[in-house]
C-alpha cells in the first residue's frame, strides 16, 4: 500500500510530463521522452552549472585559507535554501491540504500510511532540489582538497542529513502555510507576494553574488574565526563535510530526534489539519438595499476578480503592474543621471535618450497582456456572457477595459516622472506622456484581438490560455515588434525629422491604430466571439 500511495504521490507532483491539459489526453511516449529530457537539461545543465561555477568560485581560495568547513557552510545553506522553497508548497498541498484527504481517509488504509507516503514524497522532492547544490559541492572538494574515505563517507552522510533538514523544514513551513491557507478566503495574493519576495531575493543575490564571493574568499580566515566563536555548532556542522565523523555523529543524532518528534507531532495532529475547511464565523443576517450597477460595471467587477483570484494570472500577465510605477518612481531619483550617460553614449544625439526612455516605458506596458487570455479564460463557460442580455461588444469592452486601467494609469504616471526628468520644450514633456499611453490602449485592443483571433476554450487548467495560448504569444511578440518599430526608425531620420514631429505622427499613428482595432472588436470581433 505504501508503494501504490507514493507512486499517486509522485505522478500527481509529475503529471504535466504524462498528460496534456491543453489537449486533455496522455502524451505519447516520445513526447514524455523529450519533456523529461528537457527538464533534465534545465536542472542538471543550467542550475547545476550555475551552483558548479559557485562551488568552484568558493572552494579553492577556502581550502587555502584552511577554511573548507566554511565552503560546506555556505553551500549546505544554499542547498537547504532551495531545497525548502522548492518543497515547501508540494509540502502544503501533498501533506496537509492534498484534494483527495477525504478520500483516503474513508478507506482501510492506516493514516501513519497516509502520512509516511506523503512525507516520503516531500523527502524526494528536496533531496532533488537539494541535490542540485549538494553534488556539485561535494564533487568539487573532491577533486580540489582530494578524496579520502573519510570525506567521502561523510560528504555522503552531510547529504542526507541536509535532505533530511529540508523535510523538516518544510513541514514545519508547510504546516504555517495550511494554517494560513484555511483561515484566508482570497489565498492568490499570499502566493503572488511570496512568489515576488523570491524573484526580488533571487536577483538581490544574484547581482550581489560576485561580490560577496570575493569579499568571503578575501576574508576568510577572519569569517571562520568570528564563527567559531560564536556559531560553533556551524562549524560543526561545516567539519562533517571535511570528514569529521565526531561532527557527523553529533548531527546524526540531533536529526534522528527532530525526525521522531515531527512523526510524533503529525501522527497527533494530521487529521485536525487535513479534516479543517476553513469555517467563517456566523454572521447576522441585516437588511440592506441592494447597490444596481450597469451591464458595463458588472462585468468589468467579473473581470477583476477573476483576475485577482488567479496567482498564475496576475504573475504572468500583470507583473508590470509593479514594475511601472517602480519604473516611474526610478525615473525621479536617477533619471537625471540616466540621460545624460544616454547622451554620453550615443555622442550627444537629440532627443535619442527620450526615445529610448518611452520605448523602455513601451515594453513594459506589453508585458502587461491581461486582455489576450481574457477570452480563452471563459473555457467551456463562454456560452454564459453570450447568452446574457448584454451586447457582445460590452463583454469585449469589460476585457479591454481591465487592462487598460490596470496599464494606462501606471503608464501615465511613468511618462510624467519622465517629462519631469528630461529637458525639453512643454510640447516634447507632454508627448513623451501622451506617446506611452495611446501605445497602451493600441496593445490593449490587440492583445483582445489576438484573444478573439486564437482562443483555446478546451483547457484543463489556466495555466493553458496563459502561457501556452497562441494570443499570449502573439500579444507579446507583436509588442516588442510593434516598440522595434517605433524606436528604431528614429536612429536612422531622427535628427531630419526632429523630435516633436517624430513623437506626434507616432501619437497619431497610435491613435489611428486604436480607432481602426476598437472599430473591428465591436463589429467582427464581436461576431467572432458570438461564433466561439
Amino acid at each position: 500500500m505504501l508503494k501504490v500511495l507514493l507512486k499517486k504521490q509522485m505522478t500527481e507532483v509529475f503529471r504535466g510530463y504524462f498528460y496534456n491539459a491543453k489537449k486533455n489526453q496522455m502524451r505519447s511516449k516520445g513526447n514524455i521522452i523529450l519533456m523529461i529530457l528537457l527538464y533534465a537539461v534545465l536542472i542538471v545543465g543550467v542550475l547545476g552549472g550555475m551552483f558548479t561555477s559557485l562551488a568552484i568560485a568558493l572552494c579553492g581560495g577556502l581550502i587555502d585559507a584552511g577554511a573548507g568547513w566554511l565552503y560546506f557552510s555556505v553551500m549546505s545553506g544554499v542547498a537547504i535554501a532551495l531545497g525548502a522553497f522548492g518543497s515547501v508548497f508540494s509540502t502544503f498541498s501533498s501533506l496537509y491540504l492534498p484534494k483527495d484527504n477525504d478520500l483516503l481517509l474513508s478507506m482501510p488504509i492506516p493514516v501513519r500510511i497516509i502520512i509516511i507516503s506523503r512525507l516520503l514524497n516531500v523527502y524526494l522532492l528536496g533531496a532533488m532540489y537539494s541535490a542540485i547544490v549538494l553534488i556539485p559541492t561535494l564533487i568539487v572538494y573532491w577533486i580540489t582538497a582530494g578524496a579520502t574515505v573519510s570525506n567521502v563517507l561523510c560528504g555522503i552522510l552531510l547529504f542526507l542529513i541536509i535532505t533530511l533538514i529540508v523535510m523538516l523544514l518544510s513541514c514545519l513551513l508547510g504546516w504555517v502555510v495550511a494554517k494560513i491557507s484555511v483561515k484566508l478566503k482570497n489565498k492568490s495574493f499570499i502566493t503572488v507576494l511570496i512568489a515576488l519576495a523570491f524573484l526580488g531575493g533571487y536577483y538581490f543575490i544574484y547581482f550581489k553574488s560576485q561580490e560577496l564571493i570575493r569579499e568571503m574568499v578575501a576574508n576568510a580566515a577572519e569569517y571562520s574565526e568570528n564563527i567559531k566563536g560564536s556559531a560553533y555548532m556551524l562549524y560543526l556542522f561545516g567539519r562533517i563535510g571535511e570528514g569529521d565523523w565526531a561532527a557527523a555523529g553529533i548531527y546524526t543524532a540531533i536529526i534522528a530526534a527532530l525526525l521522531a518528534l515531527t512523526m510524533f507531532v503529525l501522527s497527533k495532529g494530521f487529521l485536525k489539519i487535513a479534516t479543517a475547511t476553513g469555517g467563517t464565523k456566523k454572521k447576522q443576517y441585516r437588511e440592506k438595499t441592494a447597490k444596481e450597477r450597469s451591464a458595463f460595471r458588472a462585468l468589468l467587477g467579473k473581470e477583476f476578480l477573476r483576475f485577482t483570484s488567479s496567482p498564475n494570472y496576475m504573475l504572468n500577465c500583470g507583473l508590470s503592474i509593479l514594475f511601472i510605477p517602480a519604473g516611474g518612481v526610478a525615473l525621479l531619483i536617477k533619471g537625471k543621471e540616466l540621460t545624460e550617460i544616454l547622451d554620453t553614449v550615443l555622442a550627444g544625439r537629440k532627443g535619442f535618450s527620450w526615445i529610448l526612455l518611452c520605448a523602455a516605458l513601451m515594453l513594459l506596458a506589453v508585458m502587461n497582456d491581461m486582455a489576450a487570455p481574457s477570452v480563452s479564460l471563459e473555457g467551456k463557460s463562454i456560452w454564459i456572457p453570450q447568452s446574457l442580455p448584454v451586447e457582445t461588444k460590452t463583454v469585449l469592452g469589460a476585457k479591454a477595459s481591465m487592462q487598460l486601467i490596470l496599464s494606462g494609469v501606471p503608464i501615465l504616471f511613468a511618462g510624467i516622472c519622465a517629462a519631469v526628468v528630461v529637458n525639453g520644450s512643454i510640447a516634447e514633456k507632454l508627448l513623451i506622456c501622451i506617446v506611452p499611453v495611446l501605445f497602451a490602449v493600441f496593445m490593449t485592443l490587440f492583445d483582445i484581438v489576438m484573444g478573439l483571433k486564437y482562443p483555446i476554450l478546451d483547457w484543463s487548467t489556466d495555466i493553458v490560455p496563459i502561457k501556452q495560448g497562441g494570443a499570449v504569444m502573439a500579444a507579446l511578440f507583436g509588442g516588442w515588434g510593434f516598440v522595434i518599430l517605433f524606436a528604431a526608425p528614429y536612429f536612422l531620420i531622427g535628427e531630419l525629422v526632429g523630435l516633436t514631429l517624430y513623437l506626434a505622427i507616432w501619437a497619431v499613428v497610435f491613435a489611428v491604430a486604436s480607432i481602426l482595432l476598437y472599430r473591428w472588436v465591436n463589429t467582427k470581433g464581436a461576431e467572432a466571439f458570438s461564433r466561439l
